[in-house]
């Protein structure tokens, strides 16, 4: 059984939230595995996790870069658009509408949507409902008007 968490993301774009999150992750000596729902977005996230904040690193390799296709599975976090655990992580952020059949395996499941997306609302209302329904612990995160996250449900 995971814990799963839904963010809603209203008064800041994934680029804002996920470094920070990905940070806590590291924190906590767990590994993670971002999940796309596309390869423009893949290529466009890993490369603004490379550059998010001069003063930080987030260490990191996406599906498709050679260079580090042979040590995936040391990887700290692992960006793909596919459903591939290559770096046995810990926590599974999905993103963008993706998703994968499978919860199992990971300690920590994060849906990410924009509250500003109607599209991307519906998806993540349907991902709950399906999810709810099963074994997993669901909690419903928002952000406050401090910008902290905020359990909803």
């Amino acid at each position: 059984m995971s814990e799963v968490l839904f963010y809603h993301l209203e008064r800041h774009t994934l680029e804002q939230v996920l470094p920070a999150l990905l940070e806590k992750t590291l924190e906590r000596g767990w590994k993670a595995i971002v999940q796309v729902a596309s390869p423009d977005r893949l290529a466009s996230l890993d490369s603004h996790l490379w550059t998010y904040r001069d003063t930080a690193f987030l260490p990191h390799a996406a599906k498709g870069d050679a260079r580090f296709a042979h040590i995936a599975a040391e990887q700290p976090i692992w960006l793909t658009d596919e459903a591939e655990t290559p770096n046995a992580a810990n926590v599974l952020f999905l993103v963008d509408g993706a998703s994968r059949p499978e919860l199992d395996g990971f300690e920590r499941c994060v849906f990410l949507f924009d509250g500003r997306d109607e599209e991307s609302l519906a998806r993540a209302r349907a991902q709950w409902s399906s999810l709810k329904t099963g074994p997993h612990e669901l909690t419903y995160w928002q952000q406050g008007d401090d910008d902290t996250w905020q359990k909803k449900a």
